[in-house]
């Protein structure tokens, strides 16, 4: 996620390290490297004017603390500029109303329908809602098709009119029909459209009046950089909309249309796209992806992902199994699985502080885990419970069922104990004891 843009602003930055104090010449330029690295992630050339200078008004003539390089003090103002240009405050959905209603808009292949699923089960998993999702795609083939499979995949009914080709007289039906079978939120997924297609955008036009929603989102897909600032402006004259959503920002985006999309229509950005996944929605946090640009990561989200897949009495039962050394790999398996719940490895990596300028040129791939996976499903019950029995003969047999060699099997169990081992240690005084260590050789 801009890895192009964080390297360079990080260039950018570097050239205020080692100077004593902040002076016009070496902001001047520090800025100039900062608007071109804004620039060449496509951001709309108005905005990076104007956000390099603002931060040379605030740069210059500060004093810079003792505590504080005058390139640490460049970032600070750097970041809290960005974060404000990407909107400030964090901006939430308004769900009043019985139904609320969210109309989804934007253009064909933006990856409407997708993330109407996600945001489904976005709303039913986090926000404990009944939302109804309304095929109003009349036009695309297999369009109707798809939001069903989407629907089946979160466990989210679908409501749709075979044969009706009229979208306003179905999203009419569908929330008639929500009220009558106690759904709180209806989430119509309309059609793609562009904004010079006059017939379509009316028709939308039409949608919007007579449903009245809550919410009318603009679901953009950020890989288009500033063309989607651009089309967004188009929509926004036309609709009015309470807020963007980019999707496809796990793939090669420049971070254009997340910087500057706020300072061109003045609507915030409300949820990001992550991934394919229907659990890879993130509300938007301007200040998070502030840091994150930076490379300074973005641990709170991921202090948050980890928290949403604790499980209390799992883990009171797993520190159970630790202290009586009965830790064994049907645990194991369990501790991957929720890892690989929190999302993408190099969406996760790039969450740590200084790891994803560090592995940048490393491939990360999703399916690290296949090859432990299939080691530990090739144990028998007996072997996973009691990793102690597996001896030569029973390497031999998982290396063979699960296609890799005695090597690699070697090597998780010798991993695999050291994790125990460690785990052991951290069970109460060890805990304090290892703590006590590591502050020693500071």
């Amino acid at each position: 996620m801009f890895d192009n843009l964080t390297d360079k602003l990080d260039k950018a930055l570097h050239v205020l390290k080692g100077h004593g104090s902040i002076t016009e010449v070496n902001v001047a330029e520090t800025l100039k490297e900062v608007r071109r690295a804004l620039l060449d992630a496509d951001v709309n050339f108005k905005t990076a004017k104007e956000f390099t200078n603002r931060v040379k008004e605030k740069a210059l003539g500060q004093n810079v603390l003792t505590t504080l390089q005058p390139g640490q003090l460049m970032v600070k103002i750097v970041k809290d500029e960005l974060t404000e240009l990407m909107g400030g405050d964090t901006a939430g959905l308004d769900l009043s109303g019985s139904p609320s209603v969210i109309l989804m808009s934007g253009l064909q292949g933006s990856g409407k329908t997708t993330f109407s699923g996600k945001l489904a089960n976005f709303l039913k998993t986090k926000k404990t809602r009944k939302p109804l999702l309304v095929a109003c795609d009349v036009y695309r083939p297999a369009a109707i098709n798809q939001l069903h499979v989407v629907g089946d995949q979160v466990g989210v009914e679908v409501y749709s009119e075979e044969g009706n080709m009229d979208p306003v007289a179905i999203a009419t039906s569908a929330i008639a029909h929500a009220k009558q079978n106690g759904f709180n939120v209806v989430i119509v997924d309309t059609a793609g459209r562009l904004a010079v297609d006059e017939e379509m955008m009316t028709e939308i036009a039409n949608i919007h009046a007579a449903i009245k929603p809550n919410e009318t989102l603009f679901v953009v897909d950020s890989m288009t950089g500033q063309d989607a600032v651009n089309t967004a402006k188009a929509f926004n004259d036309r609709l009015n909309f309470e807020g963007v959503v980019l999707t496809k920002l796990d793939g090669d985006t420049r971070g254009g249309a997340a910087i500057s999309i706020k300072s061109v229509v003045d609507k915030p950005i409300k949820f990001i796209g992550t991934g394919e996944k229907m659990d890879a929605i993130d509300v938007f946090h301007p200040a998070r992806m502030a840091d994150r640009i930076l490379g300074m990561g973005d641990v709170v989200s991921l202090v948050e992902r980890a928290q949403e897949q604790y499980d209390e009495e799992e883990a009171r039962k797993l520190q159970k199994k630790i202290a009586k050394n009965q830790f064994g790999f049907d645990d194991f398996m369990k501790q991957i699985q929720q890892v690989k719940k929190m999302g993408s490895m190099k969406d996760l990596v790039g969450m740590i502080p200084g790891a994803g300028k560090a592995l940048k040129d490393v491939d990360i791939d999703d399916d690290a885990f296949k090859g432990i996976e299939a080691i530990i499903n090739s144990m028998t019950p007996d072997e996973r419970s009691t990793p102690a029995l597996i001896n030569g003969s029973r390497k031999k047999r998982i290396a063979k069922g699960s296609g890799t060699s005695v090597q690699e099997v070697n090597q998780l169990l010798k991993q695999f104990n050291q994790m125990a081992k460690m785990m052991k240690m951290m069970q109460g005084g060890g805990g304090r004891k290892m703590m006590q260590m590591m502050n020693k050789m500071r």
